[in-house]
């Protein structure tokens, strides 16, 4: 299992600390013998991922999803730097405080707009640059959680996102099956991220999810990232448009 990704390049996009579930994922990714790129957003983020990647070989490329023209920039330089890819892990998401914490009702125009562009077009926009430079079979895959399809109370605007996510990435599947790329997402169970702790009352929602899991304990970034190494892998070539419950069971009882 240790050479189960030998030879493989994965871009993990989304890394903010050693707390985020994309990090997880970059670490199970990269123990299984891949080599890991990881994007970040600016030169503030850029150096919270020196930060917690530490002396561990991560090769960064700027790539800030809120323009086509940066996404397209920055496959260009992937491939440029390292040839084709293997997978793409898109773990980006947004809402602004005001869009996330004042409930849908008061949710403006703008602020819906803004959290949809980054949440859920942005996949579009990293699936249609990464594909061109992916190797068959390739793999993409993206984070959603289940308020997509249930209101989770103070989830708000973001459950809105994630709903239009994942009716985006079954169509990226169907569309890309004929080029032998499989499209995914990852319904992670509720983690204490950076992402968690912009949410109004985040402690809440955490212990109701532990609550919720089947063993009473809540569901690592380890645990998720596993998760996201066999899908990136040759394992998983018989698996595309589906969204894969890493969340220790909460699903089946919240």
């Amino acid at each position: 299992m240790a050479d189960l990704l030998k030879g493989k390049k994965v871009v993990v996009m989304g890394v903010a600390n050693k707390k985020s579930i994309a990090w997880g994922c970059a670490q199970a990714i990269k123990s299984l013998g891949a080599q890991v790129i990881l994007t970040y957003q600016n030169d503030r983020l850029k150096k919270s991922i020196e930060k917690t990647i530490g002396d561990e070989e991560f090769p960064l490329v700027e790539c800030d999803v809120a323009e086509d023209a940066n996404v397209q920039k920055a496959f260009d330089e992937i491939h440029d730097r390292f040839g084709n890819i293997d997978g793409v892990i898109h773990a980006i998401a947004f809402a602004d405080k005001e869009t996330l914490q004042n409930g849908v009702i008061n949710t403006k125009k703008d602020g819906y707009n803004l959290a949809e562009d980054i949440s859920s077009y942005s996949f579009i926009s990293v699936t249609r640059y990464a594909s061109k430079i992916m190797n068959k079979p390739g793999s993409i895959l993206t984070l959603t959680y289940m308020g997509s399809t249930r209101a989770i109370p103070d989830y708000n605007m973001m459950g809105i996102a994630k709903a239009s996510l994942e009716s985006t990435m079954r169509y990226l599947a169907a569309e890309l099956g004929k080029d032998q790329i499989r499209v995914n997402a990852i319904s992670a169970g509720a983690v204490k991220t950076l992402a968690v702790t912009g949410i109004k009352g985040h402690r809440d929602l955490l212990k109701m999810s532990q609550s919720f899991t089947v063993d009473g304990e809540s569901v690592t970034t380890d645990q998720i990232g596993n998760v996201a190494a066999f899908l990136v892998s040759d394992l998983s070539t018989g698996v595309t448009g589906d969204i894969i419950y890493v969340d220790k069971g909460v699903h089946l009882l919240a």
